[in-house]
């Protein structure tokens, strides 16, 4: 089975820069999209032989989430089910017969990390999610989780020790939520891999130079961790300030 994931930064605007070529030539039995700043009845999304689950903000413009899915699931839903964390079209939950797929685009803490206390409260809550998920089935999580876990997954970690992705509070909490029982698949693959990253800020040429953050992943429940065939980061694909992350899994 092969899943993508991608932060596209605007659908609308990533459509007229090759989306549908990418999603087409990718070929994923899942392809996972964040940040689509849509609303539903904006545009009519074209198909290509996937079932379509759209999760919108409220506010218009902003966040959002939205899964293509050659295989119809058991059952789907929006949100954790916790209103004050539901209004910005952030979770999709895809159940299927032997995995939940969670397509996830994470809070950002943003300038100066003024939404830095709402992220670690999303996080408790959104980890208790996933446990509960997991006493039914495995699950594999993916999405842009806005943080670099490690110094190896951005170009220059002390100088962003302090900022909104690479702050001590979230670094911990995805360390809490590896702790927790799940497995990022890139680096359980690729452990000691430099310079991959998938997202670049659009200032100071830093795709060119290739000065990027990994934010960008595919979790899996531990129990899964020896079906992982590959992970990958498709740094050549444009469109976006992010690039495709993806998994293979022997399921």
């Amino acid at each position: 089975m092969k899943l993508l994931s991608w932060n596209v930064n605007g659908i609308r605007a990533c459509i007229t820069k090759g989306f549908y070529d990418v999603l087409k030539d990718s070929q994923a039995d899942i392809f996972c999209v964040q940040e689509t700043k849509m609303q539903e009845g904006q545009i009519e999304l074209e198909k290509h032989g996937y079932f379509t689950y759209m999760n919108s903000a409220k506010k218009k413009g902003y966040s959002g989430t939205l899964v293509f899915s050659k295989i119809e699931p058991l059952s789907y839903s929006y949100g954790i089910g916790i209103e004050e964390h539901d209004q910005e079209g952030r979770i999709i939950t895809l159940e299927y017969e032997k995995f939940y797929l969670v397509n996830c685009y994470t809070p950002n803490s943003q300038n100066e990390l003024k939404r830095l206390d709402y992220r670690i409260i999303w996080e408790d809550a959104f980890l208790e999610y996933l446990k509960k998920l997991e006493e039914k089935k495995p699950v594999i999580l993916c999405g842009d989780l806005n943080v670099a876990h490690q110094e190896i997954d951005l170009k220059n970690p002390k100088n962003n020790r302090k900022n909104a992705g690479f702050s001590d509070e979230e670094r911990s909490k995805m360390t809490t939520l590896l702790e927790s029982g799940f497995i990022d698949t890139f680096r359980y693959l690729y452990p000691d891999l430099e310079g991959i990253y998938s997202w670049w800020s659009y200032r100071f040429n830093a795709r060119k130079n290739n000065a990027g953050w990994r934010i960008d992943y595919f979790l899996v429940s531990d129990c899964l961790k020896e079906l992982v065939k590959d992970a990958y980061i498709y740094t050549d694909i444009m469109g976006s300030d992010h690039c495709p992350v993806g998994l293979k899994i022997d399921l």
